[in-house]
């Protein structure tokens, strides 16, 4: 047999063995398994965590606008605990609960109060513009109670780092929910200067 017929006979054999194929196959695979498994989990949580704030920015729309005695510093506080206790994922939450009267005449809407915790800016006469676009037609007249929320939301796996752009590490869910007053067109206010964000 020729040296040329040795060496073919030798690759033939090598060729039909499959010792070790699971384990390449394994090595292959399991990085596209980890990339799968954790980024399920991260859109999963993003979608969970969404939810929660919206269901919470309803809850506390919903809350005050029940109210028939006047809102106070420790009640908007009392909100903003409860929103953070409905959402529990670790991170900062923002809150804006404003008033807001829309008058036919001048064909524009008013901000009646507005408190703040985490937001930068109340809600006022001068930027009320910027969102009026977002309000439903109102009658003269009428209020609405209008609760903004902003969260930070902080993937479990890295964000980016694990599962692409997709989703960032600085995603942040904003949420914007009205509710009309339910017993009383203008519910009282008792505000303190409310506090700068930090």
């Amino acid at each position: 047999m020729s040296l040329l017929a040795k060496v073919r006979n030798l690759l033939n054999r090598k060729a039909r063995d499959e010792r070790g194929a699971l384990s390449v196959e394994a090595v292959l695979v399991f990085p596209m398994l980890f990339w799968t498994v954790t980024g399920t989990y991260t859109f999963f949580d993003g979608f969970r965590q969404s939810a929660a704030n919206l269901r919470a920015a309803y809850t506390v729309g919903d809350l005050i606008s029940r109210e028939t005695s006047e809102v106070t510093d420790t009640y908007v506080d009392s909100m903003q605990e409860l929103m953070e206790r409905m959402v529990d994922n670790g991170t900062p939450l923002r809150v804006r609960i404003s008033l807001v009267r829309y008058d036919e005449g001048d064909a524009r809407h008013y901000v009646e109060w507005s408190a703040i915790r985490g937001f930068c800016d109340q809600l006022d006469n001068d930027n009320i513009t910027s969102i009026s676009g977002s309000l439903p037609p109102m009658p003269d007249q009428d209020t609405l109670i209008i609760v903004e929320t902003s969260n930070d939301f902080d993937p479990a796996f890295g964000g980016a780092a694990v599962i692409g752009d997709w989703v960032s590490d600085d995603s942040t869910f904003e949420n914007f929910v009205f509710t009309r007053p339910r017993f009383t067109n203008a519910i009282a206010q008792n505000l303190g200067p409310q506090p700068v964000c930090s």
